[in-house]
C-alpha cells in the first residue's frame, strides 16, 4: 500500500484507521472521505478530505480517478441494531455502497479492504470455537449484508482478479468513540459509564458470550493482512479474528479490578439480546494466526486498565 482511499472515515473503525495509516504512509497518501464533512477542528481534517455518498458511483469515480489510490478500504455500512430499523435502507447503503467500491477497485486495479463480522454467522452455526469454514445462516439484516458482501468480495477476486481481503471484526472496543448502533457496542459503553457514574445497566443479559477485541489490535490486523504476501492467502472472504470470548459479568469483574466499588444491573433490550443470541460464543482464528501472523497484544485486563485510564484522562 502507498496511497489509501478510505470510506466512512467518520465512522467506529475509520476514525482511528485513517489517523494510524497517515502516521505509517504519510498524512497526504490517505484520502478520508464521509458523507458529511466533520467539524472543523476533527483531527481527520488534517489531511485530505472529501465528502462522499458511497451510493453516489459517479461521485466515487472522480474522487479515485483525482486521487489515484492503489488501495480502497471500504468502511461504510450501517451496523447491526440500526441495521434491523430500517433494513431496506440498510441493503441499499451496506450493498450498494460495496458494489460501488468494488467495481471503483477493479477499474483502478486496487487493492480493497472490507470489514466482515461475526455478524455474518447465525443461530445453526457452531456457538464454540467457530471455524473458519461453517454454516453462515444469519437472522439479521446486517448479517445477511455481510454474508452477501463476503461473497460479492470472493466474486470480484475469482471474476476480475481484484486482491479482495477482509476480516470477521468481533465486538470493537474503543475510548476514542462513543457506540454508534452495534449489538456488543455494552462492552464500550459499560467503560464510559463506570468512569461518569460507577455504575452501568446492560442491555445484553449475564452468560452472553461474544467475542472482543481492543481497536489498536482491530487496526493492526487489517494493516498486517493488506500488507501479507497475497500469493500466502488462501482465504479470500474474510478471516475469523479475536481477542478475547466475554460476557457483561466477566467486563464488569475486570473493571473492579482497577475500580472495586462498580456496579453492574441489567436493562436487557430483546432486539439486540435477540441478535447476540444468535452470534457464536466464541470464534477460532487459527487461519488469520497461520495464514498471515495474526497476533492480537490486548487481554481483557490490559485493555480494561487502558480504557479506564484513557476515558478518565478525558
Amino acid at each position: 500500500m502507498k496511497r489509501i482511499m478510505i470510506t466512512g472515515a467518520l465512522g467506529q473503525i475509520g476514525t482511528e484507521l485513517t489517523m494510524k495509516l497517515r502516521e505509517i504512509y504519510g498524512t497526504d497518501n490517505v484520502l478520508a472521505t464521509d458523507l458529511r464533512r466533520p467539524e472543523e477542528d476533527s483531527i481527520i481534517l488534517q489531511g485530505p478530505f472529501e465528502e462522499l455518498n458511497v451510493m453516489d458511483a459517479e461521485r466515487m469515480e472522480a474522487i479515485a480517478d483525482t486521487f489515484k489510490p492503489d488501495t480502497m478500504m471500504h468502511m461504510a455500512a450501517l451496523l447491526s441494531a440500526t441495521a434491523e430499523k430500517n433494513p431496506v435502507f440498510a441493503w441499499n447503503l451496506n450493498m450498494g455502497g460495496l458494489l460501488n467500491a468494488l467495481e471503483v477497485a477493479r477499474k483502478h486495479k486496487m487493492q480493497f479492504f472490507t470489514p466482515s463480522s461475526i455478524g455474518a454467522f447465525g443461530p445453526t452455526t457452531p456457538k464454540d470455537n467457530t471455524p473458519q469454514l461453517t454454516i453462515q445462516r444469519p437472522t439479521t439484516m446486517y448479517g445477511v449484508n455481510k454474508v452477501a458482501g463476503e461473497l460479492l468480495c470472493d466474486y470480484y477476486y475469482h471474476s476480475f482478479g481484484v486482491d479482495t481481503r477482509s476480516v470477521r471484526f468481533p465486538g470493537l472496543i474503543s475510548h476514542v468513540k462513543e457506540p454508534g448502533g452495534g449489538t456488543t457496542d455494552y462492552a464500550v459503553e459499560i467503560y464510559f459509564k463506570a468512569v461518569r457514574e460507577g455504575r452501568y445497566d446492560s442491555y445484553i443479559d449475564k452468560g452472553t458470550f461474544m467475542d472482543m477485541m481492543y481497536m489498536d489490535d482491530a487496526i493492526d490486523c487489517i494493516i498486517q493482512l493488506m500488507e501479507a504476501d497475497a500469493d500466502k492467502l488462501l482465504t479470500r472472504n474474510a478471516f475469523n479474528v479475536t481477542a478475547m470470548s466475554v460476557d457483561p459479568e466477566a467486563v464488569a469483574a475486570s473493571i473492579r479490578k482497577f475500580m472495586p466499588d462498580f456496579e453492574l444491573g441489567y436493562d436487557v433490550d430483546p432486539v439486540r439480546q435477540a441478535i447476540a443470541d444468535s452470534w457464536p460464543n466464541s470464534i477460532d482464528a487459527t487461519e488469520a494466526k497461520e495464514q498471515w501472523g495474526f497476533s492480537p497484544k490486548f487481554d481483557l485486563d490490559t485493555m480494561t486498565e487502558t480504557m479506564l485510564e484513557a476515558i478518565k484522562a478525558k
